[in-house]
């Protein structure tokens, strides 16, 4: 376990003493164990760190609401606590967001991003919503607007503590196309062609926006065409960082 900011958080490091360290993010709702399956090709050949991010897995939850760059900033003291070199950053989702975010701040040696949202979120507020903020305001009557905007959320939101919900509502209200710019590491760019939980544009937009990008499609592939087609994605790695 490593402590941060007094939150107890879960970690797996493979030193094999080589000169790379794969670091890897999983997304929203997940934990290391989603990200093993690419992880595991590698322990022989490389260092490979895997993070339960705080609030997922065996890591303990924020005590405050922590916003992108937080979990960057904890992502670094670890990586600095272990005294890890040449790091190769791999997020999915969630994990690629603060991916994105570490690479714009600290030294990354070349990026992966797997469906990884950089937006804010545009969706509209509906009349529902609207008038349930209204009732909101009246304190004998907020409970119960808990309980209906927890049914009118996402599974994600559902599936969250009161904390976490928190920090989904920052995490998709944050725009982080700025950061984007500021990369100046060979990236990949991997995205399913059926991905429904973020357009496969987007790719396209993070490629304009970072000077040295490719994207790679999987046809017919979801949100996780990283896991579908693994041994598609274990071969671009081993080519990447070869």
């Amino acid at each position: 376990m490593f402590q941060y900011e007094n939150v107890n958080i879960n970690y797996k490091y493979f030193n094999n003493n080589s000169d790379k360290t794969l670091v890897f993010l999983h997304g929203w709702g997940q934990n290391i164990l989603m990200m093993e399956p690419l992880a595991n090709p590698f322990k022989k050949k490389k260092n490979i760190l895997l993070v339960d991010l705080p609030g997922f897995g065996d890591s303990e939850e924020p005590n405050t609401i922590w916003s992108l760059n937080d979990y960057a900033k904890m992502l670094n003291s670890l990586i600095n606590q272990l005294n890890i070199q040449n790091i190769v950053l791999i997020g999915h989702s969630f994990g690629g967001k603060i991916a994105i975010i570490y690479a714009s701040l600290y030294n990354v040696q070349k990026l992966i991003l797997l469906a990884s949202p950089y937006k804010a979120s545009t969706k509209k507020v509906s009349f529902k919503v609207k008038i349930l903020k209204k009732l909101a305001k009246i304190s004998f009557i907020r409970p119960i607007v808990d309980k209906i905007k927890r049914r009118l959320g996402s599974t994600d939101y559902q599936n969250a503590t009161p904390m976490m919900r928190n920090i989904l509502v920052k995490h998709v209200n944050t725009s982080i196309k700025d950061n984007l710019t500021k990369i100046n590491c060979p990236t990949l760019i991997i995205w399913g062609t059926k991905d429904e939980a973020v357009d496969i544009t987007n790719a396209y937009e993070i490629k304009e926006l970072i000077a040295d990008s490719a994207v790679i499609v999987y046809e017919n592939c979801t949100h996780y065409a990283y896991l579908e087609d693994l041994g598609k994605t274990i071969r671009i790695i081993n080519s990447f960082i070869s």
